[in-house]
């Protein structure tokens, strides 16, 4: 189990803080800006910065969120072992945090237990419900590992090639372009399949984000592009299998999932092969090779422990930001607005009332996004609809804690299938709706740029 680092005196300031004031009445000049998450912002500049608990937990939801934290790092095995049994026959890892290291994101590699880089596969149309329509004998998603006696049901190989890009200062970055081939199927793949890379991405503030009300969200959406800043945004709405109910997409890369515990429950099912009382059937079901399986226990994560996950993840704080007085930092934050990032990476929204999560609730909160999908542009297309989501449109990426993944992990990727690898790169891929951002940005003088880049570096 991951220990918390969570610098006691700090967290009862941020507590206190938030008891004493309502978060909404602070004034802008008034307003702590290093608290990223409200009072669910974490004090903690170390490798551990994402996997504290939110401060103010009573002792039941620290327990709650201890066998969360547990269950989220527990390695799962093949049946018939009898306990965290269920594993595959077909998966992409073996553990949460495999893909999501310390909480933070993956790395961009297919096939092993280090890999966080997973790819969905469809064929062209839609199904009775809106969503991607799947693959006879693959589904909805490459499983690219599988138990003994099963194939997996493909290998992935990723190649990257040089892609230089010229500033009109003369400056020169060389971005990578991935070609992924799919190869080795394990049976005849149908021609004309469609597939998506896709990062596992950190998990901070996921429960704030699933606080915010969907009428905040629809209020970002311009439609006619009205404020003639060529961005436009759209709402992603999914059908819930669990709930039976066409639902507002918050999370995923392509805002293809409404709530958390749909998100933990499909990652379990589709990346684990385990299922749950929320996806009941198999990921490789209908596959001759489910037979490898022994044992018939359904589902088999046991309802409250796929609850502890989700509400481990819900109640998981945010990075406070740093360095908020320097110089370059400050003059960044200006840059970042006034060359419209902030368009679609929106710095402030206010949460709704939860009674019963306080740190969740009624939050002043700096996620840096609009929850809605935009087009990115040919270079970042994965040409693969998802419900309304079409192949160049991906939901804005919330920035908080983004500065903190040289720290965490080690390693730095952006994007939504880790091509980048500093921020520079991240913010040259961008496109569509975000070129005039982009080309204002490579306008900027070098100070310039690495300014805005020292403000990105803070959250």
């Amino acid at each position: 189990m991951k220990k918390f680092y969570i610098i006691i005196g700090m967290a009862v300031f941020v507590g206190s803080f938030s008891m004493c004031h309502k978060s909404d009445v602070f004034s802008e000049s008034g307003y702590d800006e290093r608290l990223t998450g409200g009072a669910a912002t974490v004090f903690d500049a170390t490798t551990h910065a994402f996997s504290d608990p939110m401060p103010g937990l009573d002792a039941r939801d620290t327990r709650v969120h201890q066998i969360g934290d547990q269950t989220f790092a527990q390695t799962f095995v093949a049946p018939p072992s009898p306990i965290f049994t269920g594993l595959g026959p077909i998966y992409n890892n073996i553990t949460c945090i495999n893909c999501h290291r310390n909480d933070g994101e993956g790395i961009p590699t297919s096939g092993s237990s280090n890999s966080g880089l997973l790819f969905r596969i469809s064929q062209p149309g839609k199904d009775v419900n809106g969503g991607p329509v799947p693959v006879p004998g693959f589904g909805l998603q490459i499983q690219d590992q599988a138990v003994f006696g099963a194939q997996p049901e493909a290998n992935m190989s990723i190649n990257y090639t040089d892609l230089p890009v010229t500033y009109p200062d003369g400056t020169t970055v060389e971005l990578r372009q991935p070609v992924y081939l799919l190869q080795n199927p394990y049976t005849t793949l149908a021609s004309g399949y469609m597939l998506s890379p896709r990062l596992a991405p950190r998990l901070v503030g996921m429960g704030l984000l699933e606080n915010i009300p969907e009428s905040t969200i629809l209020s970002f959406v311009d439609a006619n592009d009205a404020n003639g800043d060529g961005i436009t945004g759209k709402a992603n709405y999914i059908y819930d299998d669990y709930t039976k109910k066409t639902e507002l997409g918050r999370f995923g890369l392509k805002a293809n999932t409404s709530t958390l515990l749909l998100q933990v429950a499909t990652a379990y099912q589709q990346d684990m092969g385990v299922t749950s009382y929320v996806q009941t059937v198999e990921s490789g079901d209908g596959q001759a090779q489910m037979s490898v399986v022994h044992g018939d226990v359904q589902p088999e994560l046991v309802d409250s422990l796929l609850n502890y996950v989700v509400f481990y993840v819900k109640t998981l704080g945010v990075p406070a930001r740093r360095n908020v007085t320097d110089a370059d930092v400050k003059q960044g934050s200006t840059l970042f607005n006034q060359i419209n990032c902030s368009g679609c990476h929106r710095p402030t929204v206010q949460t709704g009332v939860d009674v019963n999560l306080a740190g969740i609730s009624n939050q002043r909160i700096h996620p840096y996004t609009d929850l809605l999908l935009h087009d990115m542009g040919a270079g970042l297309a994965d040409n693969r609809p998802d419900f309304l989501a079409n192949g160049k449109e991906w939901r804005t990426a919330p920035l908080w804690g983004i500065g903190m993944l040289n720290i965490t992990n080690g390693t730095e990727y952006f994007l939504h299938d880790g091509r980048a690898r500093t921020l520079e790169e991240a913010i040259l891929w961008h496109d569509g709706e975000a070129k005039n951002a982009k080309q204002k940005f490579m306008n900027l003088t070098l100070t310039e740029r690495n300014q805005l880049i020292k403000f990105l570096q803070s959250l």
